[in-house]
């Protein structure tokens, strides 16, 4: 059985519950999985603490809690300081690289940045970093099929935003593979 635990972090306003929505969404409906989102955030609608955890599973979630997340999706640096020390012990960290600061926190974690923020404002939207962050986390982490992902978002977006929404994951995903192919080269 395929189970991974994941954790969205960072701060109201950021679109981190509506990214944790979307990958359920891609693995339940566009991958034939199970999945499950609970959500955290503060009084504050906006620049509060908030995070989205999220289990995909291929067999029904018997436990809907993330508890030692494989997966953790970073926007802010204080929630990610407020939850890497949750990261199991062999992990995957996706970041914002202009807003979070990777830390070595004793597990063996592969680390993977985006300019995110930058990308976003390129589109003309800075609200679409969370999209941005999406591509490039099913880019990296072959978590969810790209394509299940790329649907989810097309129909998870406020109407009359699908095509800037898209444009954003595609061009998240798309400096994802990038860096991966740079890193087989390497290898």
């Amino acid at each position: 059985m395929a189970m991974n635990e994941i954790r969205i972090t960072g701060f109201g306003g950021q679109g981190v519950i509506l990214c944790g929505y979307i990958i359920g969404k891609a693995a339940s409906l566009f991958n034939n999985q199970h999945a499950t989102l609970t959500q955290s955030f503060g009084p504050e609608a906006r620049g509060s603490a908030c995070s989205a955890q999220v289990v995909v599973s291929d067999d029904r979630v018997l436990y809907p809690y993330v508890t030692a997340p494989r997966l953790m999706l970073a926007m802010s640096n204080d929630g990610y300081m407020t939850h890497k020390d949750t990261m199991a012990k062999e992990s995957i960290l996706v970041y914002e690289e202009d807003l979070v600061r990777p830390v070595d926190t004793g597990a063996k974690v592969k680390k993977f940045g985006i300019p995110a923020t930058r990308i976003a404002e390129e589109l003309g939207r800075k609200i679409v970093l969370n999209i941005v962050m999406l591509g490039f986390f099913g880019a990296v982490t072959d978590v969810l099929p790209g394509e299940a992902l790329r649907k989810a978002v097309e129909t998870s977006v406020p109407s009359g935003t699908e095509q800037l929404n898209l444009k954003a994951f595609d061009k998240g995903f798309e400096y994802g593979k990038q860096l991966r192919e740079k890193a087989e080269v390497k290898a």
